[in-house]
């Protein structure tokens, strides 16, 4: 009813277009220029990241018991009602992009949704990144409708925004509206948050993680925040991915909530990711990237606009992907972190009470670009490695993510990406082929039977083998020239991850109080 009120009043509706299309109108419009590969290069202004501060969730009688609000932004229904009211007049008369898809690749659980756009190239991106129908259905009915116009900006002492920009879910309404920034992965995770809550309602747990499977057909989860590698680690070659950034666990197994990725493109190279490269063609949509006026060719080296250059694809673009992305419980899970106090293991093995602890504690370094303001690596703790998509308690999340590790049997393994030999600008950052071979012996059981030592002072079960990657590398401290550096360090960090957990109070089991590390 309301996408058919705020179309009727448009001047122009392009309903459903095939990206061919809405690329020539981008271009037709000046929103982008094509380059060298044929992907859609665009720009999204000042704000090139998420903008954490400017999301809300309104406080409505339906959700106001269910929504974790120390997490989340209350926005009251008046000051919905009258930001909205003010973006449909904004709307008027003009010329509007429509796509009709669903969040989620199981029909089971999927949310059907409507976006209607401002822009051609936003359009794409939305088009590309989520699931789209098989055929294009005239009578569509959507669950949740997605308002995302970038040229209207918020007035913050009229609207109780922060900002000119906003991001603002009701699901009272099943509505969702944006304004004021052109960052296009605004849209996709405001979708995410959705699936957050509607999810584990129904007793499935909803991930951001990337997932692939094997020939075995056994498939492995990747958690991790932006720039930790989740995207590059389940492009394997070897695998098929199923997804790279969200995901249910139900009953049945795993499934994407995507039809697409959204890969960070700084320092892209053939040589080590060619999938992410070879997926950089028509269709594809790049973000902020530096194009030669002349030959249209991109220098993924410049990050003079910002270090978060993206570029967005349909999954089909990668070769191995798993269409539609489901696959069976996963044998294997994979937590990420981009540890820039270079102290964790590159690798080690959790049991299940500690697997709860770091998905609950979700630490890595938010990377520069990720967000507006992020210049060098910054130690964070984001619980259960998505804080900012999770309308509930993480206790939640991490509740059924044990129930299912347990039932299934599955092995979770931590590993740093970060630094090694020393904290960031003193240490390296870890050599994506050892991380890769680390990754392919947790999948590929390689681990299961080697010896294990604990680790007095993050009290997890480190390896001390694991083929390909040089032994002394396995334990941080014979990588650091100052071992009692090393440990000044370590303490530091173990003490900033008992100081984060306390922020759960009492609810948490002592159980998984006692997994964390030691001081």
């Amino acid at each position: 009813m309301e996408g058919s009120i705020i179309l009727n009043n448009a001047s122009q509706v392009h309903l459903n277009l095939t990206p061919s299309e809405l690329v020539e109108l981008s271009l037709e419009r000046k929103e982008g220029l094509l380059t060298e590969s044929g992907a859609l290069r665009v720009s999204t202004g000042k704000y090139t990241g998420r903008s954490p501060n400017d999301k809300f969730i309104v406080d409505s009688p339906l959700v106001h018991s269910d929504i974790a609000w120390s997490n989340n932004k209350p926005f009251t229904t008046e000051q919905f009602e009258k930001l909205y009211n003010r973006m449909l007049a904004y709307m008027e008369n003009r010329e509007l992009f429509v796509f009709d898809g669903f969040a989620g690749a199981d029909e089971r659980y999927h949310t059907s949704v409507r976006f209607i756009n401002e822009f051609a190239w936003q359009n794409l991106f939305i088009h590309q990144l989520l699931v789209r129908q098989d055929k294009v259905n005239q009578d569509f009915h959507s669950e949740f409708l997605i308002c995302c116009m970038p040229g209207f900006k918020a007035v913050p002492h009229i609207d109780g925004t922060n900002s000119e920009a906003f991001i603002v879910i009701n699901f009272e309404r099943k509505m969702i509206i944006i304004g004021g920034t052109h960052y296009a992965g605004e849209m996709k995770k405001s979708i995410f948050s959705v699936m957050n809550y509607l999810l584990p309602r129904q007793g499935i747990l909803s991930m951001h993680c990337s997932a692939n499977m094997g020939d075995n057909d056994e498939t492995a989860l990747f958690f991790g925040l932006s720039g930790t590698g989740k995207t590059t680690l389940s492009a394997d070659p070897k695998r098929q991915l199923i997804g790279d950034d969200e995901h249910g666990w139900s009953d049945h197994g795993i499934f994407n909530i995507e039809g697409g990725c959204y890969a960070k493109c700084i320092g892209l190279r053939y040589e080590t990711e060619p999938q992410i490269w070879d997926a950089i063609k028509f269709g594809a949509v790049l973000e902020n990237v530096i194009v030669d006026d002349e030959s249209r060719m991109v220098d993924f080296d410049d990050q003079s606009i910002t270090e978060n250059t993206r570029v967005a694809y349909p999954v089909d673009f990668i070769p191995n992907a798993l269409i539609p992305g489901l696959g069976g419980h996963p044998k294997t899970v994979v937590f990420l972190t981009a540890d820039a106090f270079g102290v964790l293991p590159p690798i080690s093995k959790l049991n299940k009470e500690q697997a709860m602890y770091h998905f609950l504690s979700g630490y890595t370094s938010k990377l520069a670009g990720t967000e507006r303001g992020i210049t060098k690596p910054e130690a964070t703790f984001s619980a259960c490695f998505g804080a900012p998509f999770l309308p509930l308690s993480p206790l939640i999340y991490a509740k059924l993510l044990g129930e299912k590790l347990e039932k299934h049997n599955t092995n979770v393994f931590l590993i740093n990406t970060g630094w090694s030999g020393g904290p960031y600008g003193v240490g390296s950052r870890m050599k994506l082929s050892y991380t890769r071979a680390m990754v392919t012996a947790a999948i590929e059981g390689q681990l299961d039977d080697v010896v294990y030592e604990l680790d007095s002072i993050f009290n997890v079960y480190i390896p001390t083998e694991c083929p390909d990657v040089p032994q002394e590398l396995l334990k941080p401290i014979n990588t650091w020239q100052d071992k009692d550096a090393y440990i000044i360090k370590a303490r530091e960090l173990a003490q900033l991850f008992n100081k984060n957990i306390l922020k759960f109070g009492h609810a948490i089991p002592a159980e998984v109080i006692n997994a964390g590390p030691n001081i």
